[in-house]
């Protein structure tokens, strides 16, 4: 895909198909809104006759295609709902379902016509960064395997026209920043797609090391032996059972685009198969469990963005990678593992293994490059998915600051998130008889709460965020049907958007 800036009106460049919006209409509205007189003028008066027939009514994910009476071009009508909803969520599920209906048509060439997606509340800077989300992602699939592939929308013009040409200067910018974010969001996805016999822990260091070369960052790839001599307990009991595919500690630094910026530590959960180990899963569904490396490629397409957009802050990105299979050298119930900060984590589970490699990955930033913030981005826990369903993360925080400013960024993206309390109630549950904080309890309550719990022991008192992507890091062939249109089968790289968006509005000073 590629996107550009036109300046001009969504007819000048003869595109294949000029993509409007339309609100939502009341049962009892039949005249025609002025907004659409140059819509209808391209295809001849085709719209207004399709309006006054009612059968444009701009309900959410409603299209509409006409075909201009002389065969030069179509025009795509999607619905943006109801006026009073309207937000940025709604142009970016627009945009992103016209370049899906759009799919195996011939269409190649489309031009957005961008005044069609500004009101009120959402600005053009706003309407414009939504217009790049949504053609890009809406327009992503994982091909890698296939053999053959239907034909997708492969240039994308971003129309201003008359309204809103005066702005062009701002909206380049704009358009140069969403666009690296949205490139990079299919980048991830790419890798966070592949299959756990091909994207081992290994494969995912060799993905850092290009990443680096790419774009000027310092990589660190820690190996077992390395782990062993720096007694990260935790990744080496997880990755232990799988002898062809053993752990990485895999450390991505950014020097920061400020002079004295803050740094900020972002920590992946990288288990590149999880079968759940000794405390084996059921097989239905296991095949999902390839995502469960979300959290730690996330945290490449983070620093890969924070590079590329040369954010205020320095950017530390941390994934710890193994893959939690059975055999006779893996990690059991009831062992006793000790960590990178001493801890000693109690086995009750080997299938609540996310936490395990995190302990030592965590209490590793901190230790080492004592971050004024750490974020943590993992795919760790059913609970939360039955608590908040599989399009919302949860995050849990220590510090209200830094809550509040992903939470901002969440609403300007997109990506929902939604705080949950952390109280000395889970504190205790997490308390071990024999160690001294066991990864599991014997009573199903608060699983994401804690897990978060647990999590807290290990980043030294930093301020610090926990971000459960459990239900939001990849759609399956049936949830992907009630998911938002730029959500396609597979991975979603949830978390690059959020966390990009929070690090580059950070404020440059410390």
């Amino acid at each position: 895909m590629k996107a550009s800036l036109d300046r001009r009106e969504a007819t000048s460049s003869a595109p294949d198909c000029v993509v409007s919006g339309v609100f939502e209409r009341g049962e009892k509205e039949t005249a025609f809104p002025r907004n659409l007189a140059k819509e209808d003028a391209y295809v001849k008066g085709l719209l207004k006759a399709a309006w006054d027939h009612r059968e444009i009514r701009g309900k959410y994910r409603e299209v509409t295609v006409l075909h201009r009476p002389d065969g030069k071009g179509r025009l795509l009508l999607v619905g943006l709902g109801l006026r009073a909803r309207f937000d940025a969520e709604a142009v970016r599920r627009a945009t992103a379902q016209a370049v899906r209906a759009l799919k195996a048509k011939g269409v190649r060439t489309v031009a957005v016509r961008l005044p069609a997606f500004v009101n009120e509340p959402v600005s053009s800077d706003a309407a414009l960064r939504a217009v790049v989300d949504g053609v890009y992602l809406g327009g992503y699939e994982f091909l890698k395997y296939k053999n053959k592939t239907e034909g997708m929308v492969e240039e994308t013009t971003i129309a201003l026209g008359e309204e809103l040409e005066r702005e062009e200067t701002v909206l380049k910018k704009a358009l140069d920043e969403e666009r690296t974010i949205a490139e990079t969001v299919v980048w991830t996805r790419e890798i966070a797609n592949l299959p756990a016999d091909t994207a081992s822990p290994a494969r995912l260091a060799e993905e850092a090391k290009n990443l680096g070369k790419e774009v000027g960052l310092k990589v660190t790839v820690f190996d077992e032996k390395q782990l062993a001599e720096m007694n990260c307990g935790g990744i080496l009991a997880v990755g232990g059972g799988s002898n062809a595919h053993p752990p990485r500690l895999i450390v991505l630094e950014y020097a920061g685009g400020a002079r004295r910026g803050k740094t900020v530590a972002v920590v992946g959960k990288g288990i590149t198969f999880d079968s759940g180990g000794i405390s084996i899963k059921p097989a239905p569904q296991m095949s999902y469990m390839k995502y469960d490396k979300s959290g730690a490629v996330a945290v490449l397409g983070i620093l890969r963005a924070a590079a590329l957009l040369k954010v205020p802050p320095r950017v530390v990105g941390v994934m710890a990678c193994a893959e939690n299979v059975p055999s006779g050298t893996s990690y059991r119930p009831g062992d006793l593992v000790r960590t990178y900060n001493g801890k000693v984590i109690e086995v009750l589970n080997t299938d609540a293994e996310g936490r395990v490699v995190l302990s030592d990955a965590l209490a590793y930033a901190a230790a080492q490059y004592h971050p004024d913030e750490i974020i943590d981005l993992a795919t760790l826990t059913g609970a939360e998915t039955v608590a908040l369903g599989d399009d919302t993360a949860g995050l849990v925080a220590t510090d209200d600051k830094l809550a509040a400013g992903l939470l901002a960024a969440s609403q300007a993206t997109g990506e929902p998130i939604w705080r949950m309390p952390l109280t000395d109630y889970h504190r205790e549950l997490v308390k071990s008889e024999f160690g001294d904080v066991r990864n599991s309890i014997e009573i199903p309550l608060a699983g994401m709460l804690t897990a978060a719990a647990f999590l807290e022991n290990f980043v030294d008192g930093k301020p610090w965020a926990h971000l459960d992507i459990a239900g939001p890091a990849y759609t399956t062939i049936t949830t992907r049907r009630y998911q938002p249109p730029y959500m396609s089968a597979g991975a979603t790289a949830f978390g690059v958007r959020l966390v990009t968006r929070y690090l580059a509005d950070s404020p440059r000073g410390s």
